[in-house]
């Protein structure tokens, strides 16, 4: 692209500087471009689902900046600027591959299609239909997720249907239904602009979601009153910024944010006035008690029991409460940090708590806002019910009257879809491994290097007695290594498609150019894999993703996701829409749940708050008691494996480490080492440091430093060459079935 990593920090340190005074900055590496034409797209890369405009000149793409009518507002990260090489790596796979004699070999796409085809008719004809499965990702266009969701569920009626984002997003999709009774946050991020209270728990976000990060920033800069809290056991970077900076012992947040709301009932800072008129105080057992009840539940957790258990002092839990309450606009920003984790349900319950114990919801800066891994796992893979459990736009797998809707949107007879969910993530990686799984299409993800105690589940891919199909772009994924046949799908702007980022804002990736050789959209991939598997035409009569979304605008119609004013051309005019959004002059829904702001409450109805998808209209308070991670430490293992991003790889790597600059920036994994653990075990900048759990052990080089608290360790993990998560554990939360990768037990010692 013609710029060094070192001029885009200076670039970008230069933007924020011109920000701060309200001055317009263009990124050089875009404006200094001659291009033929510019087309509008979304970044590739995290949840915040930044605006892009693709450069093309002479049928490539040359160039990427930053859409200045989207909310990024022009800016972009570093991943996101440098893009353009992914493109055109040489590991692109550019025609279809089918394994013979141990090796990938190059095939037509007639023979790989009927090979996989014959595999899946063969396992269904033999074991039936729970022996077949799709494993989708958050990464696919809205419409790939809601066509192969449907291709299985209503053409196969097999509810093996998942995606990666039960490994990231499954709590907090868990957490907003059993609290709002609907997916989802209340408001958006516009309310980042209005807060005078950021709370930030269980995210860096200053280096998953560094847009965001720029915003939260320049909030602090506008106004210096503004209040920035960061729990978090690591002093990360978004650590740097806050006023406070709460580092406590990995796993007890939720001893932390019940001894917030007593200190907040204790010092009746509580609005009474709201949560006595919208809010069901409930328990475990799901009966309903009152708000004494509650106050008697949370006499457990007093600052000083906290800190026996957190080790945060009990003043600085009382201070942190009133910051949060005393504010005119609290804000919670949370990430994995929460919901990878064992009580990840519970814990984003907990943030909720507190925002509906105060007030802090449904006015400009207040509101429970989750954090997205992934550029379309809230629009595709949450929203479409590309979930074993999930019919689309919130519907349930169980519920007799959602199937019947769904069958008759989909021109199904009546009770003909399976009832019974399918296999969620662990089970279904976990049913290949045991023999029980045949046959698995997989789909814009790479398993083999994502999922939990990968030991175990690469062992399971690689027998010889299933079939792994993957869709894939890069040949050096890990997953790869395990599939019997590869397809080629045209990557990124090679295609058109719709992405929903954290916001609820829905935006188009447009075409740019043709994609390489023979790689296809996977929408045709799919429409011809359901053809060839004798689904009826009627359920696929695609030519496009423009007919899906038709379609899936229509299928959300009746339900309060509502998409249906958020027309495919409305998509190429704006820059992204808000939903619900029923009409094509509705501007999109800045916050849920409020009259006069959600197009789902009647304009007469005689209340302000309406949280609709509970029968009662009432969010819930739940009693959530503290309880410790699956694998806590002990004396053979005394520390704590954590594991993230940094800032310039995202995921796998798979696509980051084709960059120069960001390959030469962290050009593999490291283990993070306080300073004071650091030099009781001689070790120094660059030791090989062996970390052993209970699962695997591996070498890492050491980086000493204030970041990690003692008795914690952080490696990242983006390297294939270095897998941290041969040693993460696959213990899952029993309600949303996400696995805990972000606390386990371990051994350090210089290698």
């Amino acid at each position: 692209m013609g710029i060094s990593r070192r001029e885009f920090l200076k670039y970008t340190a230069a933007s924020s500087a011109f920000m701060a005074m309200g001055v317009p900055f263009a990124m050089a590496a875009g404006q200094n471009k001659q291009v033929d034409h510019w087309v509008k797209g979304v970044c590739r890369f995290c949840g915040t689902g930044c605006g892009v405009m693709v450069g093309v000149k002479n049928k490539k793409v040359v160039t990427v900046k930053g859409d200045p009518n989207n909310h990024n507002a022009g800016f972009l990260c570093l991943k996101g600027a440098l893009m353009v090489p992914i493109i055109y790596a040489k590991e692109r796979i550019t025609q279809p591959l089918i394994r013979k004699n141990g090796k990938l070999t190059p095939a037509s796409w007639d023979e790989a299609m009927e090979l996989v085809v014959a595999k899946f008719k063969d396992a269904i004809a033999k074991y039936g239909v729970k022996s077949v499965g799709y494993y989708g990702s958050g990464q696919a266009l809205t419409e790939e997720t809601y066509l192969a969701s449907k291709i299985f569920k209503a053409g196969l009626k097999c509810n093996n249907v998942e995606g990666n984002p039960r490994l990231c997003m499954a709590s907090a999709v868990g957490g907003y239904v059993t609290t709002f009774g609907k997916d989802e946050p209340c408001g958006s991020y516009d309310d980042i602009d209005a807060a005078t209270c950021l709370f930030i728990i269980g995210s860096n976000t200053s280096e998953c979601h560094p847009i965001l990060f720029k915003r939260i920033a320049a909030r602090k800069q506008a106004d210096p009153n503004v209040k920035i809290i960061v729990v978090d056991p690591r002093r990360t970077n978004t650590a740097r910024i806050a006023d406070m900076h709460v580092p406590f012992k990995p796993g007890t947040d939720l001893a932390i944010l019940n001894g917030m709301a007593h200190v907040i009932v204790q010092e009746e800072l509580d609005d009474y006035r709201f949560h006595s008129k919208y809010v069901t105080f409930m328990d475990n057992n799901k009966q309903k008690k009152t708000f004494e009840d509650y106050v008697k539940f949370l006499e457990d957790y007093t600052p000083e029991k906290v800190e026996q258990l957190s080790g945060v002092p009990a003043d600085t839990t009382r201070k942190m409460a009133k910051i949060f309450a005393e504010s005119s606009a609290t804000m919670s920003l949370w990430c994995m940090g929460i919901n990878q984790r064992i009580r990840g349900v519970w814990a984003n319950n907990l943030i909720s708590n507190l925002h509906l114990l105060t007030g802090h919801i449904g006015k400009p800066g207040a509101t429970p806002f989750s954090l997205t891994g992934q550029p379309n796992a809230c629009g595709g893979v949450r929203d479409t019910g590309g979930l074993c459990h999930m019919l689309p736009a919130g519907r349930l797998i169980k519920k007799k009257a959602h199937r019947n809707e769904m069958e008759k949107l989909w021109g199904l007879p009546q009770d003909s879809l399976n009832p019974k969910p399918g296999l969620h993530t662990i089970a279904m990686w976990s049913a290949l491994a045991e023999g029980k799984l045949k046959a698995l299409l997989v789909l814009c993800t790479n398993p083999a290097q994502s999922l939990p105690n990968l030991d175990k589940y690469r062992q399971g891919m690689a027998r010889k007695d299933n079939f792994i199909a993957l869709i894939e772009t890069f040949s050096d994924a890990e997953t790869v290594k395990y599939a019997d046949v590869v397809l080629p799908p045209a990557y990124w702007c090679e295609r058109e498609g719709v992405f929903g980022c954290s916001e609820r804002r829905y935006a188009l990736v447009g075409k740019a150019i043709d994609p390489p050789g023979q790689c296809k959209p996977t929408v045709n991939i799919l429409v011809d894999f359901a053809l060839r598997m004798g689904v009826d035409p009627k359920l696929v009569p695609y030519k496009n993703s423009a007919d899906i979304w038709k379609e899936w605008r229509a299928v959300s119609r009746p339900t309060p996701y509502n998409f249906w004013g958020i027309t495919r051309e409305r998509l190429r005019r704006e820059s992204g829409i808000r939903w619900p959004c029923p009409t094509e002059d509705h501007p999109g829904t800045r916050i849920r749940y409020v009259r006069g702001e959600d197009p789902n409450i009647p304009k007469d109805y005689k209340k302000k708050y309406f949280f609709y998808g509970k029968p009662d209209g009432r969010a819930v308070i739940w009693f959530r008691p503290y309880k410790g991670a699956a694998e806590e430490p002990d004396q053979t293992y005394p520390f704590v494996l954590t594991t993230g991003r940094v800032i310039d790889h995202w995921h796998t790597g798979t696509m980051t480490m084709k960059v120069p600059e960001l390959r030469r920036s962290f050009p593999k994994a490291y283990v993070e080492v306080s300073t004071e653990d650091a030099k009781k075990m001689g070790i120094h900048n660059g030791d090989n440091v062996l970390l052993e759990t209970r699962r695997d052990k591996m070498v890492f080089q050491a980086r000493v430093s204030d970041v990690c608290r003692p008795g914690l360790v952080f490696v990242p993990w983006f390297d294939a060459h270095l897998l941290i998560n041969k040693l993460t554990k696959d213990a899952i939360d029993k309600g949303s079935k996400q696995p805990e990768f972000k606390i386990c037990a371990t051994k350090v010692s210089k290698a």
